[in-house]
This record gives C-alpha cells, sequence and structure tokens, in this order.
C-alpha cells in the first residue's frame, strides 16, 4: 500500500524534514540492524496539512505575537491559545485513515505502542531538544493513536518549546512536527546511556543509567538510576554504583504511571556485567553510525536490548588534558605554599569558593590584622590565592608588607599571644554562632534573592574572621606551644627510655573526640535493642539513610525503638553534623550524606571499632605518669622551663582541635541558602539543577541576583558549568607541589621535614614524607579519596587519604596507621593520629596515587617512610 503520510521506520527517505530527528535517527538506526522496535513515522506533510486545513498557522502567529522569552506568563498564555486551537480542530480523513490502517499493520491486536512526538528542529549537534514535545506511553487502539497523534501536534508549541525556539533563534514558521509510532518495550528495566563520558569528556568510556521498569523515569529525572561505566576497550565494568531507586514508571491501562520500586530491588544492581558489555557495543556501533559522542535510551525486555532513541550529545566536555608540568605563578619570582588552612583545601577549589570564599578569607585575615596588629587595611593583598584551581598561600612579599609586619606585627606578638585565644573565645567566636544560629532559623523560602544573598555575604564574613582568628590564636600558637615544649623536654629532661613529647598532651576532650563517644554512645543504646542492633548491621547503608525520615519500622523492629533511634542518631547530626570533610562549601557535610557516621556506627555496634572512653583513659593516665615522673627528677631552671612549656602546650592542645571542628558551623545554613539561591536560577532557566550554583563565579552569582531583583532574564550557564566540570576534573589529577617553585627551603629556612613532599613518584618501593606519629606498623592499605569512600575503611587497615579533618576522626578508630598526601607534624591528622597513638606520615604528596585499596605496606612514623610491598 502506497501512504503519502506514513513512512516506515526502516525506510531511507525518513529525512529529518520528512519526519523530523527522533523518527530520522531511528530510521538511521533500523537501517543499520540494531535492535529498534518495529514502528511507523507520521510525516511532517501530515502536520502541514492539519495546521492548513484548520487554519491554525494563524492562531500561531498571533499567539506568538505578544511573547516575552523573559516573562514566563506570556509564554504559557501563547501556548494554551495554540494548544485549545490544536485540540479542537479535526485529523483530514485521509491522515486519519493511513495512520490507523498502518497501525492496523503492526503485529498484534491493538498493541500497546509508545506515540513520540519529531521535531523537525530537535536531536541536532548543535541543539538538543529533548523533553520539549510530548511523548505517551502504553497507548493502545487505533481512536487513543489518533488522539495521541493530535496531542503530539499540539505539543510543538508548549511554552517551554516556545520559549527554547525564541532564544535559541529558531524561525516559529519553520518548525514543524512528525510523530513516531512505535511498538511499546515492555521494559523490565531501561534508561539512558552516553558514548563518551559527559563528566570528565573521557571518549574511551560508555557511561550508561539504569533503572527499574520504562525509562522515562530515568529521563524525566524521578529516580536516582545505577550508573555504570564500561571500558569501551575491553567491555570491563571500571565503575557501578548502586543507588537506591525509590520509583519506577509501568504500565496501566491506557497510560503509565510512577510506582514505588518493590523492597527487593531497590539496591539491587539493574543490569548486570554481560548485559552492560552488550549495551556497550551497541553504543559503540551507534557512534561510529553517526561519527560522535550519542546520548542513547535503551530498554531490556526478556533478556532482550532495544535502542529506542538516539541523539548527539550537544555540551560534551573536551576530554582531559595531561597533567601540567609548568605551574603558572602569578609573579614568576613569587614563593607560595599549601600549608595551614590550605590543608583543608585539598582538591581543585570550586569556581564559587575560589571567587567568593578566598576572598572572604583574605578580608578575614585582614580584619585580624588591624585588630591585634594595628596593620593597615589591605596590607596582605593577594596572600590567599589560587594557582591552576589549587589554594596556596603567598609567602613573598614587598618592601613595604615586610616594613609593616616587622614594624607592626613584630612588637604585638606578645601581645597576640597573650590576648589571641580571648579574642576568638570572646570576639569571633560568639559572632560566628550567633550568625550561624540566626541564619539557621530563617524561613529561607520567603527571602528575597537580594535578601538570601545578603546572608550568605554576612555567613561568609563571620565565618571567614572566626578563620583568621583561629590562625592567630590557637593553630598557630598550638604549633608554636608543642614545638617549644618539644625542644624544652628534648633539652631537659628526655632520657632513651622516656616517653616522646607527645604522650604529655595526649587524653585531653575535644569536639572531634565528643562526637566520636556520643557517636559509641549511641552504638551501646542500639546494642540495647536487639532487632534494631541486627538491622543497623546487616542492612545496607544507603538503605538505612532513606529511612531515616520514614516512620514506619523495618521488619521485626518495634516502631517505639524506631522513632527513638532516627531522634538520637538526628540530634547526633544537628550537634556534630556540620564538621567538614573539606573547607570548601560546595562539598557535602555528614548531615547531607550521614553514610559515612552510619558505616562507624555499624562498626561499633558489631564490636569492630574501640572503646573512645577506654583509650582516652589510658592515654590520660599515660601523661599524668610522664608529668609526675619527669617533674620528680628535674630541679630549679630546668624544672621551671619544663612547666612553663608544658602549660602552655597543653593549654593549646584541645583548643586547636575544637577551632578546626568547628569551621564548618555555619555551612549547614550557608548551603541551605545557596540551593535556595541556585534553585531560583533553575526557575529561571540559567542552570540545570540547585547546585550548579557552585560552579558560577560570585560575580555572576551577584548579577544574576541583580537581574531577578529587577524581574529580568538570566543568561543560560549550563553550557559554562559544563566546562568547568570538566576543567575541575582534569585538575583532579593533578598532584601540586606544597611549595611552588619547587625546593628544600621557603624564605632561607629548611622546610623539608615540614611542608609535604613534591616528589612525582615512589623511590623504588618507598615513598618519604613527614614523621609525624611515632611507631611503625604494617598493614592493608585502605585508599579513600572521600567520604563516599568510607565504607571501604576495614578494622586494623592502614588509613590513606589526601588529608583528613575533623569528620574523619571516627576512621582513626579502626586504622592501624595513617598516611596523607598534605600534611605536616602540625596538622590535624598528626595531632589526631598521636592522640589514637598509631604511627602516622603525612605530606608524602603522592600517596593516593601510588598505594592501592589491599596494597601491603609499612608505615614507620619515626623516619617518615612508607614501604610498599
Amino acid at each position: 500500500m502506497t501512504h503519502k503520510y506514513i513512512v516506515p521506520l526502516s525506510e531511507p527517505q525518513a529525512t529529518l524534514a520528512a519526519v523530523g530527528g527522533k523518527g530520522a535517527s531511528l530510521a538511521k538506526l533500523s537501517a543499520a540492524g540494531l535492535p529498534v522496535p518495529n514502528g511507523f513515522n507520521v510525516t511532517t506533510d501530515a502536520y502541514w496539512k492539519f495546521v492548513s486545513e484548520n487554519n491554525l498557522q494563524v492562531v500561531i502567529r498571533q499567539a506568538l505575537a505578544a511573547i516575552d522569552p523573559s516573562q514566563p506568563a506570556s509564554l504559557e498564555a501563547a501556548s494554551s491559545s495554540i494548544r485549545e486551537g490544536f485540540l479542537a480542530a479535526q485529523i483530514p480523513p485521509d491522515i486519519a485513515n493511513e495512520v490507523v490502517n498502518a497501525y492496523a499493520e503492526l503485529p498484534g491486536q491493538n498493541p500497546a505502542v509508545a506515540v513520540r512526538s519529531s521535531a523537525t528542529a530537535e536531536d541536532l549537534p548543535e541543539a538538543s531538544f529533548a523533553g520539549q514535545q510530548e511523548t505517551y506511553l502504553n497507548v493502545n487502539g487505533p481512536a487513543a493513536v489518533l488522539e495521541a497523534t493530535q496531542k503530539c501536534w499540539a505539543s510543538l508549541w508548549t511554552a517551554r518549546a516556545i520559549g527554547y525556539r525564541a532564544r535559541q533563534g529558531i524561525d516559529p514558521d519553520q518548525v514543524a512536527l512528525g510523530v513516531v509510532v512505535q511498538l511499546l518495550v515492555p521494559a523490565e528495566a531501561a534508561g539512558i546511556l552516553f558514548t563518551a563520558n559527559p563528566v570528565n569528556g573521557n571518549h574511551d568510556q560508555v557511561v550508561i543509567n539504569a533503572a527499574w521498569g520504562l525509562g522515562e523515569a530515568v529521563v524525566g529525572g524521578m529516580v536516582t538510576p545505577d550508573t555504570l561505566i564500561v571500558d569501551k576497550a575491553n567491555g570491563h565494568i571500571l565503575e557501578h554504583k548502586i543507588a537506591d531507586k525509590q520509583v519506577m514508571t509501568v504500565r496501566v491501562n491506557g497510560g503509565t504511571q510512577e510506582q514505588p520500586v518493590p523492597e527487593s530491588l531497590k539496591q539491587v544492581l539493574v543490569l548486570d556485567h554481560e548485559a552492560a558489555a552488550e549495551l556497550s557495543q551497541y553504543a559503540i556501533q551507534i557512534e561510529n553510525l553517526y561519527d560522535r559522542p550519542m546520548d542513547i535510551e535503551w530498554a531490556l525486555a526478556d533478556g532482550k536490548l532495544y535502542i529506542v532513541q538516539a541523539r548527539p550529545i550537544t555540551a560534551m566536555p573536551a576530554p582531559q588534558a595531561p597533567e601540567a608540568i609548568e605551574w603558572h605563578l602569578p609573579d614568576p619570582k613569587g614563593q607560595y605554599i599549601r600549608a595551614s588552612i590550605v590543608e583543608l583545601l585539598p582538591d581543585p577549589l570550586s569556581p564559587l569558593f575560589s571567587t567568593l570564599g578566598m576572598g572572604a578569607i583574605e578580608e578575614g585575615i585582614d580584619t585580624l590584622m588591624q585588630d591585634l596588629f594595628n596593620m593597615p587595611a589591605g596590607v596582605l593583598k593577594d596572600f590567599m590565592l589560587t594557582i591552576d584551581g589549587y589554594a596556596y598561600q603567598r609567602m613573598s612579599f614587598t618592601r613595604y608588607q615586610w616594613w609593616m609586619m616587622l614594624s607592626r606585627m613584630g612588637p604585638r606578638i606578645p601581645r597576640m599571644l597573650r590576648e589571641g585565644v580571648s579574642y576568638w573565645q570572646n570576639v569571633t567566636h560568639p559572632r560566628y554562632v550567633e550568625a550561624a544560629a540566626r541564619w539557621g532559623e530563617q524561613s529561607i523560602a520567603r527571602l528575597t534573592p537580594g535578601e538570601l544573598l545578603a546572608g550568605i555575604d554576612e555567613l561568609m564574613d563571620a565565618f571567614a574572621h572566626h578563620l583568621a582568628s583561629l590562625m592567630a590564636s590557637t593553630m598557630g600558637p598550638s604549633a608554636g606551644s608543642e614545638g617549644l615544649f618539644t625542644k624544652v623536654y628534648e633539652k631537659t629532661a628526655l632520657r632513651p627510655s622516656d616517653p616522646s613529647a607527645p604522650t604529655f598532651l595526649m587524653g585531653f576532650d575535644s569536639i572531634p573526640i565528643k562526637a566520636e563517644k556520643a557517636l559509641y554512645d549511641l552504638a551501646q543504646w542500639c546494642k540495647g535493642r536487639e532487632a534494631l542492633a541486627t538491622h543497623l548491621i546487616n542492612a545496607r547503608t544507603e538503605e538505612i539513610a532513606s529511612q531515616l525520615d520514614r516512620a514506619e519500622p523495618p521488619e521485626d523492629v518495634s516502631v517505639e525503638d524506631w522513632l527513638e533511634w532516627q531522634t538520637r542518631f538526628r540530634e547526633y547530626l544537628n550537634h556534630y553534623g556540620y564538621s567538614i570533610y573539606d573547607m570548601d562549601f560546595s562539598k557535602p557535610l555528614p548531615m547531607d550524606d550521614p553514610g559515612p557516621l552510619l558505616e562507624n556506627l555499624k562498626l561499633f555496634i558489631s564490636g569492630e571499632g574501640k572503646n573512645p572512653y577506654e583509650r582516652q583513659q589510658a592515654y590520660a593516665q599515660r601523661r599524668e605518669e610522664a608529668v609526675a615522673s619527669t617533674r620528680a627528677r628535674l630541679r630549679g631552671i630546668k624544672r621551671w622551663a619544663f612547666e612553663k612549656a608544658l602549660k602552655w602546650a597543653q593549654s593549646q592542645a584541645p583548643l586547636r582541635e575544637d577551632g578546626i571542628a568547628e569551621i564548618g558551623l555555619a555551612y549547614p545554613a550557608l548551603r541551605r541558602m545557596l540551593r535556595e539561591l541556585g534553585s531560583r536560577f533553575v526557575e529561571a532557566g540559567a542552570i540545570e539543577q540547585p547546585d550548579d550554583i557552585y560552579w558560577l563565579e560570585a560575580a555572576e552569582v551577584k548579577s544574576a541576583v541583580v537581574s531577578l531583583e529587577r524581574g529580568e532574564s538570566l543568561e543560560r550557564k549550563a553550557g559554562t558549568i559544563q566546562e568547568r566540570k570538566a576543567l575541575w576534573q582534569m585538575r583532579k589529577r593533578l598532584s601540586p607541589p606544597p611549595q611552588l617553585p619547587p625546593g628544600k627551603k621557603l624564605m632561607g629556612v629548611d622546610v623539608e621535614g615540614i611542608l609535604a613532599m613534591s616528589s612525582d613518584s615512589p623511590q623504588g618501593n618507598t615513598i618519604r614524607g613527614v614523621a609525624a606519629s611515632p611507631g611503625q606498623v604494617t598493614g592493608i592499605a585502605c585508599v579513600l579519596h572521600g567520604p563516599d569512600d568510607f565504607d571501604q575503611m576495614q578494622a586494623g587497615g592502614i588509613l590513606v587519604a589526601s588529608i583528613t579533618t575533623p569528620a574523619w576522626t571516627p576512621l582513626f578508630a579502626l586504622a592501624s596507621g595513617i598516611v596523607t598526601d598534605i600534611g605536616g607534624p602540625l596538622s590535624h591528622g598528626s595531632i589526631v593520629a598521636r592522640e589514637y597513638g598509631i604511627p602516622a606520615v603525612l605530606g608524602t604528596g603522592v600517596a593516593t596515587r601510588y598505594i592501592h585499596s589491599g596494597q601491603r605496606v609499612t608505615v614507620d612514623g619515626n623516619s617518615g617512610v612508607v614501604t610498599l610491598q
């Protein structure tokens, strides 16, 4: 039979102009022998005749004449007017007959089909119109197919599609719509895949998203799917992440609906490795067919894979560049280091923290300099800066800066040592606590964009002033006091059989230690409730996290125990969940992702974690015995020097850890406000998801806020954000030198034993670092790149990480040794390692790159050497 308005899916005449982008793509895939479900295209000629015979072009032009792309209400009004005209019109009889006849030729009686819109300006290499028009699934019977076809034609004029075309500069008189009618795959599972990694631009990887049921839940973003990364070369799974899948799209009479995923499937991997490898082969074939990276929709039914759509990826980042050999110094003659608070920024900075956070920190330091040292404003300009995306401190100064520091700062250092702690405790800390509490209690949904930005600025100012005072009042004096005590002790009292200097500073309470003890107490409470304890030990961490807000308890757990457990864990998060993994506020906090805490809780419940009370008591007793023994044999000036140095060092030891632990005190409120502002940007079409705000620069955020306040449209930043994410991934592969330019001396002082090592590779089978906590141990390495890896920590293992912060403290109870890329003898990791009595080698520069999980290593905390076996 000859059709004027119908073209089979496999027909070579199914061109872009004839059937639209989706139909043309499916025809190309089908002709290449790929497993495309059978069906047919309703051509654009049918659309034009429908429009012409119902005089709809007049309706379209009149409606579009009044639109303003920056005013959503005008787009909605135009769309509503056009849609009413389309749905009230009649499909010409000859078109209706051809559609009905083509549907009758499909196998089966009234088979279920998918009816999909296929515009002539969609699925193009330069512009993706994915999701702009409608799709109708599980359509049965000729009348329903005709109705869905008419609705697809109308969907060419949704408000979103009208606005999108207006912003892209596409002439509305030139667009038309084909319709794809295709047998519906009764999918048990479905999803999308990318033939190149859309995050890092790696063209050697296929990235697959998979979920249960039909694919609409994945495409529509209603479910977090499993993610698999497959090596194109051999089909091996490089990485897989099982999501807690809550929703699935299923068939119902005449359509689809979202239903909860059965409990038995929520945390089961959707695609096995064999199916993922087969799907990757189809991906490679499709990419070769189009000669470009592709975005593909697929489905799985009765063990068979189907390809239901393919379009070019329009925002592919550039592939990762090779590691930089030459770092771009702001001043070729300058000197820059990664030390002090910069150790809390191990990764490349997010664009927002780089432009907002770093500037705020420098302003906080400037305020501190004025308050404590009577320095003029702006003396240390550009003290905090980024080099190739990484945070550094500038350590080369002008003559004027040297003069001001020597003449103003030098004479006032004794005052700072006397009053610095009081300044922190009575000025900056209360201000920070008050600001965090006040903004944390705000109903932020009611705030204007300008009010949100004002709150963000206030919190950043309080954060930075507090941080600067920590550097001067606790971090600096703590380092100085411990260093002084160590020298005094070694000169006046140390004998070969005596304990080392850190013994005199251990066993004190601090916020991280209190947090560990509170988690241990919660575990003991859980152990007293057998059913609850059994569930928490045996359930997957992701499952427990997803149940935190559910009133219905798991099977066999009483409602009373379950509700009390939820209350206690929430209280714990409220008390300690602000502790940072990374000072960049774009990174999640423990309260955002409690998985790592739950892992540690499970270990305590199962009895694998050490009792923190017993450990602390043992070290306190050892400390007191060491103090008493040393006092008993010192006399005169030696005893006086020992007592003075010891008193100062012991008074400073807990303060430093408390201060660092509270760096993120305002981060819960800050992150909530940034996400709210990000949501406003999403509504305005500037970014795709709220967290994308972290990939904007401060000036861009402020400009967008001004535009929102004025009722103006926002510039779309999706492409810019993709590029910045790709650049961040590339920079993440680099190993930033601890000192630039590299060297063993800084301002004439030997820093080899203080700063991290800068070697690019191990020397034979050894890696050198800073001897941070004494002792020697051999064990199995657990390489953790962040909180997502906390579940990989094994009791008795060697913790290997880029850096540790207070939020990592519970892992020290499991570790037998510590190795880090960043840090020195007075870093958080070294202090806590000594508190736990485990050997530590910090500042290796390369440990996470050259040590692999499961590898046997020896950590020598006396010499600063890690030996690989």
